[in-house]
């Protein structure tokens, strides 16, 4: 690989230079530019002069692509080739869910939508994995299924049935995976729901499907980009210029999406601000994941010791069986002294 030059293709693109001077004619970016670490001042010139591509799991950049209002298309298509069949985008929900607050941090994007045969799908993005992981995608699975009950319960009132209620899916990007899915190196789509042991077949509604980017990306830079799925996969996860050169020559559709982002970034103080927010939910997410990671290792030291506990109870139990034992035989011992 080859060519990597952004600006051929992307004519607009500016130099960190031209980038560097917009920002220095204006105090209040100065002030923004510099409350940055500078790795993180580097990262926006290189996003914002093509020097390297746009994480497009950043969450204003994830919604601006897939902004249904623009073009409704894209999510229908995501959707489409991450299930595996065709689906139609029909509107975005309100995202009135019960989530706690303190996962706010932890969730990047979370967009709620229902497709035209009533399915309802939640597309989700974590910058880092969550602990828990199946506890949490089970919980909110569970609340957007009561949610979309109790709004068609409501609907038909006596004419509801159970069978009006669709599939719920719950999709999970996940940027830097959990330590679970690192078992499974050669995978990067795990598709999870109900199956009886026995074949028994019962329209269960819980879908879950996760997918682990990083894990993904491993995958992108032995073997390329060599379908559909490749193509979607790289342009949410990667943002080495090669890479972006190599899906808008084979898949020609996701120029567009990179041109309207790049529009985006001709708009210096709007790009500096959404940037400036991806930088605290980051921050945030952070601190919340150290905080989840701290707990699963207290669960885990906990219940090391309570094993501990039980070995040395247990040892206290065999020594006082043992001692009961040792004064019943010098009781027998001393009656057979004294016959």
């Amino acid at each position: 690989m080859k060519n990597n030059n952004l600006r051929q293709y992307f004519p607009m693109l500016r130099t960190k230079q031209e980038i560097l001077e917009e920002i220095y004619s204006n105090e209040e970016l100065i002030k923004l530019f510099n409350s940055w670490e500078r790795y993180q001042q580097e990262e926006f010139l290189n996003i914002c002069s093509g020097a390297k591509g746009i994480k497009m799991l950043y969450d204003s950049f994830f919604k601006e692509v897939f902004n249904p209002e623009y073009d409704p298309e894209r999510l229908s298509n995501l959707l489409s080739t991450l299930m595996g069949r065709k689906v139609k985008f029909k509107f975005i929900l309100p995202n009135d869910t019960t989530r706690l607050g303190d996962e706010l941090s932890l969730v990047i994007t979370d967009i709620v939508v229902e497709l035209e045969d009533g399915t309802i799908a939640n597309v989700e993005v974590q910058k880092l994995g969550y602990a828990f992981t199946g506890e949490r995608a089970s919980c909110y699975s569970a609340d957007l299924l009561l949610r979309q009950y109790k709004r068609i319960r409501d609907e038909k009132k006596k004419k509801f049935t159970y069978k009006d209620v669709a599939p719920v899916y719950t999709i999970v990007f996940m940027e830097k995976s959990s330590d679970e899915f690192h078992a499974f190196m050669n995978t990067y789509i795990h598709n999870i729901n109900y199956v009886s042991n026995t074949g028994l077949k019962l329209n269960m509604l819980q879908n879950f499907m996760f997918i682990p980017i990083d894990i993904f990306l491993k995958k992108l830079h032995n073997n390329g980009i060599n379908n559909e799925l490749d193509a979607w996969l790289t342009f949410l996860g990667c943002d080495e210029p090669e890479y972006i050169v190599e899906l808008i020559q084979k898949y020609p559709y996701f120029k567009k999406f990179y041109d309207d982002i790049y529009e985006m970034c001709l708009n210096v103080e709007g790009v500096m601000s959404m940037f400036s927010k991806e930088l605290q939910i980051l921050d945030q997410n952070t601190v919340r994941y150290m905080i989840d990671e701290l707990q699963e290792k207290l669960d885990v030291a906990t219940a090391t010791l309570a094993d501990k506990d039980k070995v040395i109870a247990d040892n206290i139990a065999a020594l006082a069986d043992k001692d009961v034992t040792i004064k019943k035989l010098q009781e027998e011992l001393e009656k057979y002294k004294n016959a």
